[in-house]
């Protein structure tokens, strides 16, 4: 029964037969109900991975929890208790053993508290409940072991089929939707839903006070959606979901049961990448596609998970690979035309990028080409909770669907299409293994997939051939084909004149190198892979024209950056807009390389002019890059950079800075941050002002290690850098530590630790030295806006590091080391109490103590905060008349850095 309260009163009977041939003397039961009862299920711990943090900080009322009032099997009071470590899991301990084949009768009664529909989309809204995981359920067991899996918001429950009868009893008014057969009984307080099905799994119900469903009849099926199309007539509906419907029973075969219910809420949850991230304002698709695309995507997703049963949590790619692989064909069917990008592709100043010749399929291999080559895919057997966001979310799903395509293109005579179909009626509602399915297609071919269910499903290996060579004859082509990965796969040779295919070649594996003979008549260009019928990491190597030129590349140069065409050397620009005091408004191009692929060799280069200086500067950078895949490195990186700015009024100065980067590979993509180490020699050439005395801080070379480690979980955020730095007057070493913490009340606790000391220090000013409140910033890599000014508002921006205080003293340097301590915690949301403290040492002098305390409003996070201080060594700070000037300010306006944080825990 359904309470006001947003509560279940369950009387639940468990007919449980043992499956396997050894006794059972324990059950486990799923009650993920209960993962969101408080901060230690792994359902909020999973959540928190994902930068959410709305489940760990709900409120009480907000939560759910599933509480058991008596549980009996065979009418005998029985022991039970909560799996360790997993709320969400019970067990339970038999009064007498459970022979194999024998039933065993549960009976439980409990209480399930629905949470609200925010943390997964599933229990209560203001009007409606969309209940999914709501019941006790016998977990699977194999003959080898139990599968004991906790809620982690994946929608990847894995039962047994089992036969249902639930009586439901809803408040009057409210409407009861599922997939189960039922009877309407009208009480006098209440409406009594009578369920049955069989052969069932989860059951999923949505109860609604506005009834916001329809229910669509076709010659097979029932559907009921609330996925709207508010300019689609129902006929046309109808018409389209019976075409959905007959697409994929010719691919797998009837639908076990009458009716399918198709919500929203599951859509929401595995939408059609590209629906929602392009503007509706711009109208990217026709409503009939979208509606239909959506219904289909959500339809073959419950099509599956309905009958195809296997262990998606660690055996998920063929469930995967059905879906996306339906999508494909039912698009390239009856869709051909539609772009990526919809109707934008279109427009005045798109329609001649690459992008908007993507076909919509052709997102599919893009996506999965832009995971790997940043070296971010996983391979398809990974556990699914072991996986990147990313990848869980689309690039495993989709080098799944694209093998099976890979697979079809490459076997012929439809052998896919077949296997799948026989798979799916072989295995309809059993529990199985995708290897049946890798026996089922072997068996209908004599051609070797060991490459297939070797490294494409087992490892991350990546498909990468390049045409090495050509050698003209006189009626034919000699070309080399050579395998620059550890992947021999089957690849296709194309002929091909002005875009037109003339030839075609299916090729078996190459381990290393092969050479193949190719017919030259009215062929212009040939090409490796040139319809992308398999997934390859790089297609710019991958073809050759027959009558060469200089380049075999022509030069491209197009406006912002765009997907990759290999047919092309590409050059982005874009326009730059910046601002510095000295320099003013900074205005110029971004002239660069870099598309939205990784590549190997990068440039980059930024003229701009300055409308207070009236001169140009700039910047230059040029680095070669390496990803390698088999070791603990993630990347290596050495280039050289160069710029050229003001420091001060007429004042300009060039920074040239060789380097070499290594960042290091994280444990698993699903943890954050990383470790990286920075080698590089700073050289520094100032413009010297009339009255200077000191020529040692306009000239100089500065030789610069850091490594640095970063872990910023939302919870507990911990980074550390140690520096080390020499020149020839002077050598520092320093270490900084920051920790940051989420307590159990949403308030931050902010902690920094900053230790620097001189090894050696011949200088003779302070421009080297450490500094408790504004560092001159000599290696010019903090992004001041008046970096010289000590007077007016610009003077007051804070950046943290070094001593960090917020407070400006007078004697603010250390010639010799500082050790400094910052800290704030929260008091309420943006509003912070902050303090400093720490000793500064000078040479031949004792050491000085200086501390500072305020309030700090910390709008985001490093990139908008304001410090007014309070007390400090300088005595009451508001007390002074030109307390104004005291208060400090952080503006960050660094795009890529914001990139960064947005893009946290995704990939």
């Amino acid at each position: 029964m359904l309470l006001n309260n947003h509560k279940i009163l369950i009387d639940q009977e468990i007919i449980y037969y043992n499956p396997s041939d050894k006794p059972m003397d324990t059950i486990y039961l799923l009650n993920w109900a209960n993962g969101y009862r408080d901060k230690k299920t792994p359902l909020t711990k999973r959540l928190i991975e994902d930068y959410d943090k709305s489940l760990y900080f709900a409120r009480i009322d907000d939560r759910g929890y599933s509480s058991i009032r008596f549980l009996q099997c065979n009418g005998s009071y029985t022991k039970y208790n909560e799996h360790k470590d997993a709320a969400d899991i019970i067990r339970v301990i038999l009064p007498a053993t459970l022979p194999p084949k024998e039933s065993v009768k549960i009976n439980v009664e409990y209480e399930v508290k629905l949470p609200k529909d925010k943390y997964t989309r599933y229990g209560h809204g203001e009007l409606s409940y969309n209940l999914r995981y709501w019941h006790l359920t016998p977990a699977v067991y194999d003959n080898t072991k139990w599968h004991l899996f906790s809620n982690l918001n994946m929608d990847d429950y894995y039962m047994q089929p089992a036969d249902f009868k639930i009586d439901f009893a809803v408040p009057l008014g409210y409407t009861l939707h599922s997939e189960l057969d039922q009877e309407v009984a009208i009480k006098k307080d209440h409406v009594l839903y009578s369920l049955k099905g069989k052969d069932r799994l989860d059951i999923q119900l949505n109860i609604l006070l506005n009834n916001d469903f329809s229910i669509y009849d076709t010659q097979d099926l029932k559907i009921v959606t609330d996925i709207k199309s508010k300019n689609l007539t129902e006929n046309i509906k109808v018409d389209v979901l019976q075409r959905q419907i007959d697409f994929i029973k010719e691919y797998l075969g009837n639908y076990p049961h009458q009716k399918m219910l198709v919500n929203l809420a599951s859509y929401q949850k595995r939408p059609v990448y590209g629906f929602n991230q392009l503007p509706k304002s711009l109208n990217p698709f026709s409503d009939i596609f979208e509606w239909d695309i959506k219904l289909f995507k959500t339809i073959t997703d419950r099509y599956i998970e309905n009958t195809i049963l296997t262990n998606t949590r660690e055996d998920a790619w063929l469930a995967d690979g059905i879906q996306i692989y339906l999508m494909i064909e039912y698009v390239k069917n009856y869709y051909p035309e539609v772009k990526a990008i919809g109707n934008i592709s279109k427009k005045w100043g798109i329609r001649q990028y690459n992008i908007a010749k993507l076909d919509f399929n052709g997102k599919y291999p893009f996506v999965y080409q832009f995971s790997t080559r940043k070296e971010l895919d996983q391979s398809l057997s990974t556990r699914a909770d072991s996986l990147s966001n990313f990848n869980l979310k689309l690039v495993n799903r989709y080098k799944s669907g694209l093998g099976l395509r890979y697979l079809n293109e490459y076997l012929n005579n439809d052998i896919v299409k077949k296997s799948l179909k026989e798979f799916y009626q072989e295995h309809n509602l059993k529990l199985s293994k995708t290897v049946s399915f890798n026996e089922i297609l072997t068996s209908k071919t004599d051609k070797d997939l060991s490459w297939y269910f070797g490294n494409y499903l087992k490892t991350d290996n990546k498909i990468n051939y390049t045409i090495e060579s050509i050698r003209k004859e006189s009626d034919s082509v000699e070309v080399t084909i050579k395998n620059k990965s550890n992947f021999p796969a089957p690849i296709t040779l194309y002929g091909v004149n002005k875009k037109e295919i003339k030839y075609k070649q299916w090729i078996d594996p190459i381990d290393v190198e092969k050479k193949v003979k190719v017919p030259v008549k009215d062929i212009d260009r040939l090409s490796l892979n040139y319809e992308y019928l398999y997934p390859e990491a790089n297609l710019r190597d991958n073809w050759k024209k027959l009558n060469r030129k200089l380049l075999n590349r022509p030069l491209k140069v197009t406006f912002f950056r765009d997907i990759e065409d290999p047919y092309y050397n590409q050059v982005f620009y874009k326009p730059i807009i910046d601002y510095n005091f000295y320099d003013g408004f900074l205005l110029g191009p971004n002239i660069y390389n870099q598309a939205l692929f990784k590549k190997k060799w990068l440039f980059s280069a930024t003229p701009v002019y300055g409308f207070k200086s009236n001169t140009i500067t700039g910047n230059f950078a040029f680095a070669y890059e390496h990803l390698p895949q088999e070791t603990g490195v993630y990347r290596y990186r050495a280039g050289i950079s160069a710029s050229r700015s003001h420091y001060d009024n007429d004042l300009a100065f060039n920074k040239i800075s060789p380097f070499f980067l290594i960042d290091f590979k994280r444990n698993t993509l699903r943890d954050v941050g990383g470790k990286s180490l920075l080698t590089r020699y700073v050289m520094v050439d100032k413009e010297l002002p009339l009255e200077a005395e000191i020529p040692e801080s306009y000239k100089y070379n500065i030789f610069n290690i850091r490594y640095g480690y970063a872990q910023p979980n939302i919870i507990n955020d911990l980074r550390y850098f140690a520096d080390f730095q020499y020149n020839d007057n002077f050598s520092k070493a320093s270490i900084d530590v920051r920790y940051r913490k989420l307590t159990n009340i949403n308030r931050y606790l902010d902690f920094r630790m900053f230790f620097g000391a001189f090894l050696f220090n011949d200088t003779e000013s302070n421009f080297f030295s450490y500094s408790s409140d504004r560092p001159s910033d000599y290696l010019f890599d903090l992004n001041y806006l008046g970096r010289s000014e000590d007077s007016g508002f610009l003077s007051q921006q804070v950046i943290i590091t070094e001593g960090g205080f917020k407070s400006i003293f007078e004697d603010s340097y250390a010639n010799e080391w500082i050790l400094s301590s910052n800290a704030s915690i929260g008091v309420w949301r943006f509003i912070e109490l902050y303090a400093d403290a720490g000793f500064l040492k000078n040479r031949n002098e004792n050491a000085r103590f200086k501390y500072d305390t305020g309030v700090r409003l910390n709008f985001i996070h490093n990139f908008l905060e304001v410090y007014f201080p309070l007390q400090s060594s300088n005595g009451f700070e508001p007390e002074f008349s030109d307390y104004a000037s005291r208060i400090r300010f952080v503006l960050t306006i660094d795009i890529e850095r914001v990139y960064n944080f947005v893009k946290r825990g995704f990939y």
